[in-house]
């Protein structure tokens, strides 16, 4: 009897102790939470999940009427996805691994108006003991139900592949019935950008960490032929996915087609910048392996000077990502290469090492290049101008953009100690690198820089007709129809057989045409709803 007294007493006495939490209202259709044990981590599942929990339920005055413990082992399903009571799906969300709450779930997200006969009656209000034990991670990575991922062992850190970064993975392959289609024990290292075994794996791989371990769920329609064969039609395919460690890999100029492979890191956080004096070491090679260009040693390196010119752009601008002690690997396209390096292959590869640097800074006043005699800035700004009309015919142009007239302005646009004759050979340079950077702006759509470039020829030689010309044409493109007339009669007025002004001019007829027939309709439009 004594014993009986005291097991009432300690259920009150915890029943007061529950009282007297604090309590957390979740959502707004009365649900709520009190935290009897503190979870041991920050994490909170997601919808996919799979859950795993300990819990025992009772009416809100009565007593305990189901309990996981009396089954024991714990309760799975996977959360939001009305395998559970609404008030299960919202107030598991908001648990750590390990934490332990009571939830008050109001009959509107439990069993509502019917209830589940006969334990519970009509409009009831359930509170639950929950433990949350532990859940495996799923995630949609297409969305649609496509891949589903679920985490076996959690990553290491944050960090995950990019798009074209190289991972190494090991793997198993099987179809839905158990057949193993593939597998790769010892690992096996492909770039993302590729599609290898299937295309889900380089989906799931960049939502991968470092050491994590996944199983895959894949629908046929990320599947293709060559793991669907030995696969019965419309089974899914399972992957056991390891991530092992990847290589990243640095997008250079943004189009996939200029790409840097860290194979060693570098020190420290700077890297060379335009105009860099740089010391390097480094092996070109065609597609096939063949050699074609070595420069430097470890203790001779090659030394020159970042975007002067000497060697390819995309080379230049891959060895500006670098640090110092950096080793990396180059792949540049075929549309990126100069036509000696390429012969017939698709792309070329560099293995370089940047062993060091002197990174300069550009000024009005002094620059690297001020101990230069005026001859040789002279001569190396018609070097940059005659490779930038090079480049400007490739069809690789867009990643130029006209820098090398840019770097060859530096030589020239604030200096003044040019004597008569070579400061009218620097003006007739600097009003060419003007319209060839106009040139490239035209191309890239950039009409209002265009149109500004070529007024600072016109300024200094109004009777300019390429000038007028590709002012014209940015003007055309802007739709400054007055404007680009102006320039063109001008133009023809000084060139009256120019063929290119010719059909500009033609092409702004046909724009004033449409334009004014435009305005016809509209005025016609206003005149009908009048009447």
């Amino acid at each position: 009897m004594a014993a009986c007294n005291s097991d009432k007493s300690n259920k009150v006495n915890f029943e007061t102790e529950i009282q007297e939490l604090p309590e957390t209202v979740i959502g707004k259709e009365g649900l709520t939470k009190k935290i009897l044990q503190k979870g041991n981590s920050w994490k909170t599942p997601l919808p996919g999940d799979e859950i795993q929990v300990h819990y025992s339920v009772k009416l809100e005055d009565g007593e305990i009427f189901d309990s996981s413990h009396d089954k024991g082992k714990p309760f799975e399903f996977k959360l939001g996805q009305g395998e559970v009571i609404k008030g299960w799906d919202e107030g598991i969300a908001t648990m750590k691994r390990s934490e332990r709450a009571i939830f008050i779930i109001p009959p509107n997200l439990a069993y509502g108006e019917t209830g589940s006969p006969p334990l519970i009656p009509p409009n009831s209000t359930l509170v639950f003991d929950i433990e949350l034990v532990s859940w495996n991670s799923v995630r949609d990575i297409t969305g649609d139900g496509g891949i589903l991922k679920k985490i076996i062992k959690e990553g290491e850190g944050w960090a995950t592949p990019k798009d074209v970064d190289e991972a190494l993975v090991k793997y198993v392959a099987s179809s839905a019935d158990g057949k193993t289609l593939s597998r790769s024990d010892d690992g096996v290292e492909f770039s993302l950008l590729d599609d290898y075994l299937c295309p889900a794996m380089k989906k799931s791989v960049k939502t991968m960490r470092k050491g994590e371990i996944a199983e895959l769920t894949v629908k046929p329609t990320y599947c293709f032929d060559g793991v669907e064969n030995g696969m019965q039609p419309n089974l899914n395919l399972n992957i056991h996915l390891e991530l092992i460690s990847w290589k990243t890999v640095v997008d250079v100029t943004g189009d996939k087609k200029v790409l840097k492979k860290l194979i060693k890191v570098g020190e420290g956080y700077d890297r060379p910048n335009e105009g860099s004096l740089v010391k390097v070491v480094y092996i070109g090679k065609l597609q096939d392996g063949t050699v074609f260009d070595r420069k430097g040693s470890d203790d001779e390196p090659l030394e020159y000077a970042c975007l002067e010119g000497k060697f390819s752009e995309s080379l230049d601008r891959a060895i500006m990502t670098m640090r110092k002690g950096e080793e990396a690997i180059v792949t540049i396209s075929s549309d990126y290469c100069q036509v000696e390096e390429v012969s017939t292959a698709d792309f070329v590869v560099y293995e370089i090492k940047l062993v060091d640097f002197n990174k300069v800074y550009f000024t009005r006043k002094r620059n690297h290049f001020g101990r230069w005699t005026q001859k040789r800035k002279l001569k190396h700004v018609i070097k940059l101008r005659t490779k930038e009309m090079y480049y400007s015919k490739m069809a690789s142009f867009n990643v130029h953009q006209g820098s090398m007239t840019r770097n060859a302005l530096k030589f020239i646009q604030f200096d003044h100690s040019f004597n008569d004759n070579e400061k009218c050979q620097s003006n007739t340079l600097r009003f060419s690198c003007y319209l060839n950077n106009a040139a490239c702006k035209l191309k890239i759509a950039d009409h209002q820089e265009a149109s500004k470039l070529c007024s600072k020829v016109i300024e200094y030689d109004p009777c300019n007709v390429k000038a007028l010309f590709r002012r014209a044409q940015a003007y055309l493109r802007i739709n400054e129809l007055e404007k680009a007339e102006i320039d063109i009669r001008k133009a023809l007025k000084l060139d009256p057989n120019n063929r290119d002004v010719k059909l500009v001019y033609k092409e702004l007829k046909a724009k004033q045409k449409q334009y004014t027939q435009h305005e016809v309709e509209i005025f016609s439009t206003m005149l009908s709803r009048l009447a």
